[in-house]
């Protein structure tokens, strides 16, 4: 056989192999015998090794591959969006009225452009690893995980490993982005596990931990699936409704969930959602919810998105699944405040398709209302709230356990405890190693210096090795010090001094919150940043001062005020500042105009909007002139209250507040 007919031939197997995989893993409807697959198959290998090279859509590139050395970094070329989220069918619907609303302002400012009455269209939200994959000119050419939305990592290799993801597809005018999730079906979990030496224990961490393998072979082995819902990115093809869209996926030979339920009114899901709820535990994936779209895809351009979420879907999240096991043991976890959290150890168990072990329990106070106080060795009855954060309800039966005893010292320095309320605090502020660590990893937090790379692990490494015990130890960090460290080469430590270099320019603000001041977040940082103007006067400040402030109260303004005149504290800022840290505010020129009617007032912000975000709602009032604050006090001037405005809008109408409760309204005083 010549070349070009051994060329030939290949192209031929190929197409053929391709169908054939299409046919069995996209479509499970298998229409030839495993061993006339395997014959050709093997006569394809065969033609490779003599021609000395594989097509890129031949599938056998599917399998095997150099182990990895690290994932690359992977801009997506359209963003991949989260979902706003609803827990019940009064948000579904609360949703459902901010969209038609959204709608009818922009048909009123567009009368020869309508968008059409919205209809919907309901599909299961898959609990896997989110996947973006890209096709140019018919070709796979690139996989990454979601990563933040903007970035991800490269995982092409484990991915060609999937057999219902096609390597090439019929569309090639272009490029394109799909959009889905990889899964491990519940069938092929238990398959893996029968021979497994190290059984795996939740389908979903089975698929996100293939997936992020560095050995393609090991993600083979997992047997992952694939199911694609979004087109993100696309030259050469646009669609009209999400049918278009189906329709074409399903053309291109991906494999598109059967499952999907359109709906002219929002009201005709509602018994779908319960029926939904029903089957979820006959599936052979894990969902944990259903994603609801408007079908029109100008009807979606037109709403757009906010700073995280589509406005034209919402996530439906099932209710947390709860499950019954052992209280085995509570430990006790010192934070960077000095308050002791109690942490229950419970036997394992399956919940919303995650392992549990650890619950976190708040409080002594929280042990005592819950009747776990003599629950060891018992029953009790736990939930994942939202599906996220694993929680005790409480006792199943009234069985008595043996029980949890409160600690009277400090577990991590044996230092006395104090009880104040339902809590238990350590003292110890400078000699427990949990504070001080805990302190360190805030100080270089994202929304505080924002020191790259000073995670935990690095902090507690710090401390103990370069006797880091206060956040202005690290401004004497030198590069000797570090290299010398384990896990430390001299990128890190170059890296990691870069970071610390680079927050010395970190404004006021985030100063403040840096310093970890005790009721003190983010928000009333900022208020005394741009109140106080300087470190200095924010130092100096009384707590007659700090009560005149909005959101500032009466325990605030102590803490506050007790945090500076604590001698250990006020050297430790005087040793930054010697050190270079600037925490200056930021001087920023006002252009707003005195004839706005936002100008110089006070300003609250509750509820949500239809198509603006409150970020965005805020910075453009704030160009105005005004003052926007969280919470409604005799102070406030004028509350702008969205959908589902609660106790703000409640607490403004009792004081005589004025009140706008259109957006249109809005945005015309805005401008």
């Amino acid at each position: 056989m010549s070349m070009i007919q051994a060329q030939m031939r290949m192209e031929l197997i190929i197409e053929t192999l391709n169908k054939l995989n299409y046919s069995y893993y996209t479509l499970d409807a298998p229409t030839v015998s495993d061993a006339e697959y395997d014959k050709l198959y093997d006569e394809l290998v065969a033609l490779e090794q003599q021609a000395g090279e594989k097509l890129p859509h031949s599938p056998t590139q599917r399998v095997g591959g150099e182990i990895l050395s690290g994932f690359e970094q992977h801009k997506h070329l359209a963003k991949l969006w989260s979902l706003d989220k609803a827990q019940n069918l009064e948000q579904l619907h609360a949703w459902e009225t901010k969209t038609k609303r959204a709608i009818a302002d922009y048909n009123a400012k567009n009368p020869e452009q309508q968008l059409p009455e919205p209809s919907y269209v309901m599909e299961l939200k898959f609990d896997g690893l989110s996947l973006n994959l890209t096709y140019d000119e018919g070709m796979l050419v690139q996989a990454t995980t979601r990563g933040n939305g903007t970035v991800g990592e490269a995982i092409l290799a484990q991915v060609k490993t999937i057999r219902s993801i096609p390597l090439s597809i019929p569309f090639t005018n272009g490029i394109i982005e799909v959009q889905g999730e990889g899964i491990m079906a519940l069938s092929s979990l238990a398959k893996y596990n029968e021979t497994a030496i190290e059984p795996l224990k939740n389908a979903r961490n089975a698929a996100a931990g293939a997936l992020r393998n560095l050995n393609p072979a090991v993600t083979a082995e997992r047997n992952l699936d694939a199911y694609i819902y979004n087109i993100g990115y696309a030259e050469g093809v646009s669609f009209e409704n999400h049918r278009q869209l189906q329709q074409f996926m399903q053309e291109n030979h991906f494999k598109v969930n059967p499952y999907v339920y359109y709906a002219s009114e929002l009201s005709e899901l509602e018994q779908e959602l319960v029926d939904l709820v029903e089957r979820r535990n006959t599936l052979d994936f894990l969902i944990d919810g259903a994603v609801i779209k408007l079908t029109d895809m100008r009807t979606r351009e037109a709403l757009g998105y906010t700073d995280k979420f589509p406005r034209w879907a919402v996530a439906f999240k099932f209710e947390a699944e709860e499950a019954e096991t052992s209280l085995l043991s509570v430990s006790w976890e010192v934070g960077r405040t000095g308050k002791i959290t109690p942490v229950a150890k419970v036997e394992a168990v399956e919940l919303a398709g995650v392992t549990v072990q650890n619950c976190t329990l708040n409080n002594m106070g929280d042990i005592e209302r819950k009747n776990l106080k003599h629950a060891l060795g018992t029953l009790v009855a736990i939930r994942r709230s939202n599906d996220v954060i694993p929680e005790i309800l409480g006792k199943v039966d009234e069985d008595r356990g043996e029980e949890i005893v409160f600690p009277t010292a400090c577990p991590a320095c044996e230092s006395l405890l104090e009880q104040r309320g339902a809590h238990l605090f350590c003292n110890n502020k400078l000699g427990c190693p949990p504070q001080l660590i805990g302190r360190i990893t805030h100080f270089a937090s994202r929304d505080a210096m924002d020191i790259e790379s000073l995670s935990i692990m690095t902090a507690e490494q710090l401390y103990i090795d370069c006797n880091v015990k206060d956040p202005a130890d690290l401004y004497r960090l030198t590069f000797d010090e570090l290299i010398s460290l384990d896990r430390f080469g001299e990128k890190k430590a170059n890296n990691l001094l870069e970071a610390i270099e680079k927050s010395k320019e970190r404004e006021l603000a985030s100063f403040l919150y840096a310093l970890g001041i005790s009721n003190t977040g983010k928000a009333t940082a900022k208020t005394l940043a741009e109140h106080y103007r300087s470190l200095e006067a924010v130092m100096n400040a009384t707590v007659d001062e700090l009560i005149q402030l909005q959101d500032v109260g009466a325990i605030v303004a102590e803490s506050i005020v007790s945090f500076f005149q604590d001698d250990i504290a006020r050297q430790s800022i005087l040793s930054m500042i010697a050190a270079g840290v600037k925490a200056e505010m930021e001087e920023t020129v006002t252009v707003a105009s005195e004839d706005n009617p936002f100008f110089g007032k006070t300003v609250v912000i509750t509820g949500a909007f239809p198509t603006l975000s409150r970020d965005d709602l805020s910075k453009r009032l704030e160009a105005c002139g005004a003052k926007v604050t969280g919470s409604v006090s005799k102070k406030t001037d004028i509350v702008i209250a969205g959908e589902k405005a609660g106790s703000k809008l409640t607490k403004a109408q009792d004081l005589g507040i004025q009140i706008i409760d259109d957006e249109a309204v809005v945005l015309e005083m805005l401008m």
